[in-house]
């Protein structure tokens, strides 16, 4: 052990005589503690909100889609499909139908929902919501009375369960002597589905693709092709190949152009917060700024007397900052410590619920990543080591002679 380090450790001890620095000490070690806690927690949040809806909106939804420009449907969807689920990167393609409907059960009805017709069969491996049902089970393709899946919250706001038979009202092309009339075609619940998200649970009601191109009056056209791929932030060079391909009136979009406006809104928040929050350990830092400039004026004498043995000012100075330095380290730590065990006990009890009709989740994850995790600590590491360098620099620069002059 160097004798600075024993020295620097000696310091931070408690004495009779410097009760008051050392209450100094504390609170720029709890300081440090507080801030990087505040960070771990904080950033944990956003990344955790940003993360499960993600996760809630990949699972139910495509990575890329393919569409056309007019809305009257794409012709010929099989070998474009094929020729896509043949690309590197791209596990699969599906056809998908949907348009608003007016679902009407037993008790009430639901108007702004979503009918969506895709085949149950490709996209059962595909997507675990639909493998385990909360209730019932698949439509029967070919059944004398077509059935439908409906959305866990949209099953209660009709009061529709497993067995009932719901009205879906649908616009169609079809000329009465009142001119253009809807269309009414009564379906079969056989199942209650939950992907975790609220907007799809609350309005979209699934059939059997067939199924939903007759309500639509479609024919063999389709309203668009779902992609998903292996590597979903490769979603832009899958889309960027798929262009070069695609007939004059079609185009690919990514999830990421989809929800951009929320996922961009998360990122600038996260941002946000850090450096918001990052201003508590500079606050701590300035804490040891103070305290190693009280300890500089309170050892003095001290210093003159190592300098007078022979200690260069290199010596001095790496004095004052291994204990500058053992401030930061010790609160990082054990603010490290506080902010994960934080998260763990957030997370196992579901401290902090959310309404989920607002945030699309019912209660707030908390996910650090090591990246994150890295940054924080380095941050609050930098801070504090900076914080020593002026206070360090004065106490080497102290001239062993006035600093003995009168002992």
């Amino acid at each position: 052990m160097s004798y600075e380090w024993f020295i620097a450790r000696r310091y931070l001890t408690a004495r009779r005589k410097q009760a008051f620095i050392s209450v100094i000490t504390s609170i720029s070690t709890l300081g440090i503690t507080i801030g990087v806690m505040a960070l771990i927690i904080a950033i944990a949040l956003i990344t955790g909100f940003q993360d499960d809806v993600q996760d809630k909106i990949l699972g139910s939804t495509a990575h890329v889609m393919i569409r056309d420009w007019s809305g009257d449907g794409l012709e010929d969807y099989e070998s474009l499909a094929d020729r896509v689920a043949r690309m590197d990167g791209v596990i699969s393609a599906t056809p998908v139908v949907y348009d608003s409907v007016m679902i009407i059960g037993p008790y009430q009805s639901q108007g702004g929902g979503l009918l969506r017709a895709m085949d149950f069969e490709q996209e059962l491996p595909l997507s675990s919501w639909l493998r385990e049902l909360e209730r019932g089970e698949l439509p029967e393709r070919g059944a004398r009375r077509e059935g439908i899946l409906l959305g866990r919250d949209l099953a209660f706001s009709v009061g529709a369960a497993v067995g009932d038979v719901v009205t879906v009202i649908s616009p169609s092309n079809r000329l009465s002597p009142l001119g253009m009339s809807p269309k009414f075609t009564r379906m079969k619940v056989t199942g209650i589905y939950a992907t975790g998200l609220y907007e799809w649970d609350s309005t979209t009601a699934l059939v059997w693709l067939d199924a939903g191109q007759r309500i639509f009056g479609l024919g063999d056209r389709i309203n668009l092709i779902q992609i998903r791929i292996d590597q979903i932030f490769d979603a832009p060079k899958i889309r960027d190949r798929i262009r070069e391909f695609l007939p004059e009136d079609t185009h690919a979009m990514t999830w990421m152009e989809m929800n951009e406006s929320l996922f961009s809104a998360l990122k600038l928040e996260k941002r946000l917060m850090f450096f918001t929050i990052t201003l508590i350990v500079i606050v701590a830092a300035l804490n040891i700024i103070a305290t190693l400039i009280l300890m500089v004026m309170e050892k003095t004498r001290d210093i003159g007397v190592l300098k007078a043995m022979g200690a260069s000012s290199r010596s001095i100075m790496r004095i004052f900052f291994m204990q500058g330095s053992m401030i930061g380290v010790f609160g990082t730590i054990i603010g490290t410590a506080l902010g994960l065990f934080w998260c763990f006990l957030a997370n196992t009890f579901e401290l902090i619920k959310l309404p989920v009709d607002i945030y699309m989740i019912a209660f707030v994850p908390f996910r650090i990543k090591v990246l994150d995790l890295l940054a924080i600590v380095g941050v609050a590491l930098l801070i504090s080591f900076l914080s020593t360098l002026f206070p360090s620099h004065r106490a080497a620069r102290v001239d062993p002679v006035n600093a003995l002059k009168y002992e």
